[in-house]
């Protein structure tokens, strides 16, 4: 079996509850009734096929039976019938989905294990790319996106690549090198390097966790997918077909944190609401944190965090949390490096200071930056941004796009005192934003009613 551990010394005993290893039992027993099976208690290859129909591709659904049938039990080797056994069906699930991350990497090597020679990381590259597009296919087939459908593609072929690469940027050999390029894809992958990603690497459980419990329709309860897959929030009778696929949400939603990964809310798009900077402005002040995305017109995809609530003013705003993040052609978040605080500007409608949207750098200088002269922006890093010590994003250091979308994060209320009664502002949002730019005060304000308690 390669350099695949054998589970001869081990205990087998399964990690499932009572109900759950009734479910696993009932699966076990429907598809070993089907046809197929040379040996009785047994199921084939084709009865998993068969079960699945079309919920995983042919070769996910292959790499899950050749994983438990390799799950060796005794000292003996297979029998000829080639099928998969109770006890092989069994302990292949609990230590893939409960097991410590030995055991999980144990069963993840059965799955990469090529048909002869040592496992090498262009196997492992090949297993992860299926394993992503699986986890898109199957929650799209199964209608679970929870509103990210509003595509041609809920997980291109770039994103796939994309993800995968940077789930490989983890992995780390027997010399301490990671992976970092094709130069490293015949660069031999023991057990150990295996198990060592699997622990490192959350995306690889959280994925494989996608494909067995929604692929097989398998302890589905035990599967939350708020935290993976936010929910998407576009106003009714405006379909949007985002910059972002639900592969780069994936990514995205798990760079933040906890409180904001179950729901997005639209604030802003290009498509909806126009190339306008003062409607930017007037829809993406005072609603909380939130994510700005772009793609130039080259097709680089890329943005920033904001953690606080964007206002406008002639200063720096944001604090360490803020970060930048690249998706297209590659998936990356950069972190504040503590050199400066210039985390988010805003500024629109004076002569001595920068009019646009920026985060990190300095004044014309910024990682981004969009300018008020809607439609331009750049990216400045030589050799990286002072702020968060991210390289170039967009394709060219000072870009045009056309498309550009700001995301509300979590439950944040829409505008601070949505509770209390309105005022004309809180119906007007580009208003609101013009008095802000022009300095003037919102004398209203301060006689709002106090709120009722709820």
């Amino acid at each position: 079996m390669g350099n695949a551990k054998s589970l001869s010394s081990q205990k087998t005993c399964p990690k499932f509850l009572p109900e759950e290893q009734a479910e696993v039992d009932r699966l076990f027993d429907a598809l070993s009734s089907n046809k197929g099976a040379s040996a009785p208690g047994t199921f084939s290859l084709e009865a998993l096929k068969s079960h699945v129909k079309e919920a995983l591709p042919p070769g996910m659904v292959t790499r899950l039976y050749n994983g438990m049938w390799r799950v060796q039990l005794t000292h003996k080797a297979h029998g000829g019938s080639g099928n998969v056994s109770r006890e092989q069906f069994t302990v292949f699930l609990s230590h893939l989905l409960k097991g410590s991350f030995e055991e999980k990497g144990q069963m993840v090597m059965k799955m990469i294990l090529p048909a002869e020679g040592p496992v090498k990381a262009r196997d492992v590259q090949k297993f992860t790319e299926e394993l992503v597009a699986s986890a898109v296919h199957v929650l799209t087939h199964r209608h679970e996106l929870r509103g990210w459908t509003q595509r041609k593609s809920t997980a291109s072929p770039t994103s796939v690549q994309a993800m995968t690469a940077q789930l490989l940027s983890e992995m780390k050999f027997q010399d301490g090198h990671k992976f970092q390029g094709p130069q490293f894809l015949d660069q031999v992958c023991e057990q150990t390097v295996i198990e060592d990603w699997v622990f490192h690497v959350p995306h690889v459980g959280m994925f494989l966790g996608v494909v067995i419990h929604r692929g097989l329709r398998l302890l589905s309860s035990a599967l939350d997918l708020s935290t993976l897959v936010p929910e998407c929030h576009v106003d009714p009778g405006q379909p949007l077909e985002s910059i972002l696929d639900a592969l780069s949400v994936v990514y995205l939603n798990s760079q933040l944190a906890a409180e904001l990964r179950l729901r997005w809310r639209l604030l802003f798009s290009t498509q909806l609401h126009g190339q306008s900077f003062s409607q930017l402005c007037g829809r993406i002040t005072h609603r909380g944190p939130c994510l700005l995305v772009l793609e130039d017109r080259d097709g680089h995809v890329f943005g920033g965090f904001a953690s606080c609530s964007w206002e406008v003013k002639p200063q720096f705003q944001g604090d360490k949390r803020c970060f930048l993040f690249s998706i297209t052609p590659s998936m990356a978040t950069y972190m504040p490096t503590g050199y400066n605080d210039h985390f988010m500007y805003l500024n629109h409608g004076q002569q001595t200071m920068p009019n646009g949207l920026g985060m990190g750098g300095q004044h014309h200088y910024f990682g981004l930056w969009v300018a008020a002269d809607f439609g331009k922006g750049h990216s400045k890093a030589k050799p990286t941004c002072t702020t968060y010590n991210s390289p170039q994003l967009s394709a060219q250091e000072d870009f045009q796009f056309d498309k550009m979308e700001v995301w509300g994060l979590g439950d944040h209320l829409e505008t601070q005192l949505v509770k209390n009664k309105k005022s004309i502002l809180d119906s007007n949002l580009e208003a609101q934003s013009l008095l802000e730019i022009s300095g003037r005060a919102r004398h209203s304000e301060g006689l709002r009613e106090v709120p009722e308690d709820d």
